[in-house]
């Protein structure tokens, strides 16, 4: 994604940064940096593209020191996917291989850098907001709903992985450091994240797909009503429906296409990266790859064996463009990089493939065909609606899949979510939000021997590091 580094200039005076002696309160000076800085509407504007480019991250192969550069969402599938039981890595080696055994420790480098990384995101957002009335009276609105949209963003992974955590929605001064290290309960943290996306509904159009929209923000309220402590499961329906009629949206009649005709009329948002440009490129899909190892580290994401049994129940046309068998081993193929060829054998990726242009997909029309069925499921058991039978059908028989069932049970819906979304870190937060987490992943686990679960590992732990820069103030989850 082209967003601008001159912009890294500027983040030194308008965010926080994960070297200095406290990374979520920005530097003593920032004031005066930032003032100097934002003059123009194109400075504002530039301010905004910057918390894009703290979404997007640093890659791995580029800056290799986590001190010094966040990887903002390239680090999300261990957090996500292979907590689940979708995934897991090749060995046992390193503190990633950690996520899929449960035995993530509140030291775990990973994680400090996920968790600086969306306060990186939510610092600029507030940072930027502090400066709005310089940008042009006409994009004032836009320049806001982008950064809340953002802003929200950020906590909702944050809220969905660590529980309470501290909420910050304006900059912070050298007195107020009580709110750096204050957990806010999570409820109150969704109702911020509920406002900040509503104004986004209210204030954006669907003219980009690699920034925040009016879709994009009805579609991440939808997860947001359904995920909070009271799920609002009527204003997810309205929100998911409202994107369906717009008819903005529809999916891709190859299924490959989603992931390699990028930006295509199925992308609702989408995070972009260049190929084989350091400052623009992405690592994780190189850290797929096991057999012939393109990665920094020996293949993470490989597929487990009980989601190869959903592909082979309900995988349809799906299931040959998600992995691929490689000697004993099943990988991602849904983001090879560029230049890939896992048709010959050895299999072949490119030129530069630790310097890959897959967009990393936040939000597709798929996503929200389900999410449809599942307002409309309203956390029962199974529902004979019309409706959100046929957008569950929609997205199955773009799969080949033409057995449309009398009832949508629960179970189906979310087997369904697994296959269509597997690999979009998306199976964490699903079983989450289904209220069967601990059930699926004991199980799992049992079935796996990784003796490091129990339901408290659901939540990941706060940084120690953090803990200990707020000399005890900011608390630990319970179990760690």
């Amino acid at each position: 994604m082209k967003y601008f580094k001159y912009i890294m200039l500027v983040v030194i005076g308008i965010t926080f940064h994960s070297c200095g002696d406290d990374f979520l309160n920005p530097i003593p000076d920032s004031a005066i940096v930032v003032e100097g800085f934002f003059q123009s509407d194109a400075d504002v504007l530039a301010g905004v593209i910057g918390i894009y480019d703290a979404v997007q991250g640093v890659n791995e192969n580029t800056e290799t020191n986590l001190t010094r550069s966040n990887r903002g969402i390239q680090f999300e599938y261990m957090l996500s996917e292979m907590r689940s039981d979708n995934t897991r890595t090749k060995t046992l080696e390193g503190s990633k291989a950690d996520f899929h055994r449960y035995i993530v420790d509140p030291n775990n480098i990973q994680s400090e850098d996920f968790y600086e990384s969306m306060y990186d995101i939510i610092f600029r957002a507030n940072n930027t907001l502090n400066f709005i009335e310089v940008a042009d009276a006409g994009n004032q609105a836009k320049y806001t709903a982008e950064a809340k949209f953002l802003r929200a963003f950020a906590y909702f992974k944050l809220v969905r992985l660590y529980g309470d955590v501290p909420m910050v929605t304006s900059t912070v001064g050298p007195s107020e450091n009580d709110l750096l290290f204050t957990r806010v309960p999570v409820a109150q943290i969704y109702e911020q994240i509920a406002a900040d996306l509503q104004e986004a509904v209210n204030n954006l159009d669907n003219s980009s797909k690699s920034r925040a929209s009016k879709a994009a923000a009805q579609a991440l309220l939808a997860k947001v009503y359904m995920t909070q402590p009271t799920p609002n499961y009527a204003g997810a329906e309205q929100l998911c429906q409202a994107i369906i009629s717009s008819g903005e949206f529809s999916l891709q009649d190859n299924f490959r296409d989603v992931f390699y005709n990028e930006l295509n009329d199925e992308i609702i948002f989408a995070i972009q990266y260049e190929a084989g440009n350091s400052l623009e490129s992405q690592s994780f899909s190189s850290e797929f790859t096991a057999f012939v190892r393109q990665g920094r580290e020996d293949g993470h994401n490989i597929v487990n064996d009980n989601l190869i049994a959903d592909f082979t129940a309900i995988g349809g046309n799906r299931t040959e463009e998600s992995y691929i068998l490689l000697g004993e081993l099943h990988e991602v193929t849904k983001f090879l990089p560029e230049g890939s060829d896992v048709s010959v054998f050895p299999p072949t990726y490119g030129s530069s493939p630790r310097d890959a242009g897959n967009d990393a997909i936040i939000l597709r029309y798929a996503d929200v065909l389900l999410l449809h069925a599942e307002a409309v499921l309203a956390g029962r058991g199974e529902t004979s609606d019309g409706a959100a039978i046929d957008s569950y059908m929609a997205v199955r028989e773009r799969a080949g899949l033409a057995d449309r069932p009398t009832s949508l049970t629960r179970d189906a819906l979310l087997a369904e979510r697994r296959v269509e979304l597997a690999f979009e870190n998306q199976r964490f937060y699903d079983l989450l939000r289904f209220g069967v987490a601990d059930q699926v992943l004991s199980a799992h686990a049992a079935e796996m021997g990784y003796s490091g679960y129990n339901a408290r590992k659901l939540m990941l732990p706060i940084p120690a590091r953090e803990i200990n820069l707020s000399r005890g103030q900011l608390t630990q989850n319970p179990g760690y």
